[in-house]
C-alpha cells in the first residue's frame, strides 16, 4: 500500500525529492519560496488532482502517474528525462513539456507547450488536444490516435511513428522523417514531408502547397489532395489519389494516378525523371 500525502502546499526547493511508493493527492506546488524540482528523482508515484506552478517538477522521475492535474505557464519544462509515465485527463501549459523521456502515455489531456516531445522514445498518445510550435523533434517509436494538433514545425527527424484518426494542422511537417505511417487523418500544412523516407499515407486528406517533395519510398493509398500545387518534385513515389491534384512537378520515379491533374510540369529538372503520371479512366 502506498503512503499518501494529501491536501498540502509545497513551494520549497526539491520539496519531495526522491519520493517513493507514494500517492500525492490534491496538493498545490506553488508559493513565495519559488522552489524548483519538487518531485525530481521520484519513483513509483501517483500524483492526482494536484496543481503545479513551479519549474521542473518531474525530472528523472520513474513509474509515475499524473492524473487530473494542471500545470500552468510557470511550470516550465515540467517533465524531462523521465520514464514509464502516464499523463491522464490533465491540462498542461508549461513550455517544453516533455523531453528525452521513455515510454510515456498521454490520454484525454490538453497540452499547450512550445517545443513539445523532443527526443522522446516510446510515446503513446490517445484522445488529446495539443498545441505547439516545434513538436516531436527527433522523437522515435510512437503510436498516436485521435490527436487534435495545431503546430508549426512538427515531426521533424522522427522515426517509426504510426498516426491514426487524427487532425494535424501544421506547417513543415515530417521533414526528414523515416518509417512513418499516417492513416485516416487530415494533414494540413505547407511543404509537407520534404526529404522524408518511407512515409505512407493511407485514407488521408492532404491540404496545402508544394507537398511531398524530395521524398524517398513515398506511398499514398486512397488519399485526397486539396490546394496541392507543385506536388512530388524529385520524389520516388507510388500514389493513388482520389479526386484531383492541382499540379505535379518533376517527380523522380514511380507512378502517380489521380482522377484529374490540373497541370503536369516536366521541365528544368536537375535529375533524370521517369515517373509514370496518368489519370484514372472513368468507369
Amino acid at each position: 500500500m502506498k503512503t499518501q500525502i494529501f491536501g498540502k502546499t509545497f513551494d520549497e526547493e526539491r520539496a519531495l525529492y526522491h519520493l517513493q511508493n507514494t500517492e500525492v493527492a490534491e496538493c498545490t506546488f506553488a508559493g513565495p519560496a519559488d522552489g524548483e524540482s519538487a518531485l525530481k528523482e521520484a519513483r513509483d508515484v501517483i500524483v492526482r488532482d494536484c496543481r503545479f506552478s513551479l519549474r521542473y517538477p518531474l525530472w528523472h522521475t520513474q513509474s509515475f502517474q499524473l492524473l487530473r492535474c494542471s500545470m500552468d505557464e510557470l511550470t516550465r519544462a515540467p517533465i524531462w528525462y523521465a520514464c514509464d509515465g502516464v499523463i491522464d485527463s490533465s491540462a498542461i501549459t508549461g513550455v517544453k513539456c516533455l523531453r528525452e523521456c521513455d515510454r510515456t502515455e498521454i490520454r484525454h489531456s490538453k497540452i499547450v507547450s512550445p517545443e513539445f516531445g523532443w527526443r522522446c522514445r516510446g510515446l503513446k498518445i490517445d484522445d488529446t488536444d495539443l498545441e505547439s510550435e516545434y513538436l516531436f523533434f527527433e522523437a522515435r517509436d510512437a503510436e498516436i490516435r485521435d490527436l487534435r494538433m495545431r503546430g508549426k514545425y512538427s515531426f521533424q527527424y522522427t522515426e517509426n511513428f504510426t498516426i491514426t484518426d487524427s487532425y494535424l494542422d501544421t506547417k513543415d511537417a515530417f521533414w526528414h522523417a523515416k518509417n512513418v505511417t499516417v492513416k485516416n487523418c487530415t494533414v494540413k500544412g505547407e511543404y509537407l514531408a520534404w526529404y522524408s523516407e518511407g512515409l505512407t499515407l493511407i485514407d488521408c486528406k492532404i491540404i496545402g502547397t508544394q507537398p511531398l517533395c524530395y521524398a524517398k519510398d513515398l506511398t499514398l493509398i486512397n488519399c485526397t489532395m486539396e490546394g496541392t500545387d507543385l506536388a512530388f518534385e524529385y520524389s520516388d513515389v507510388k500514389a493513388d489519389v482520389r479526386g484531383s491534384i492541382l499540379s505535379v512537378k518533376n517527380p523522380r520515379s514511380g507512378e502517380i494516378v489521380a482522377d484529374s491533374i490540373g497541370e503536369i510540369i516536366l521541365e528544368d529538372s536537375v535529375f533524370a525523371t521517369d515517373c509514370k503520371i496518368h489519370t484514372r479512366v472513368p468507369v
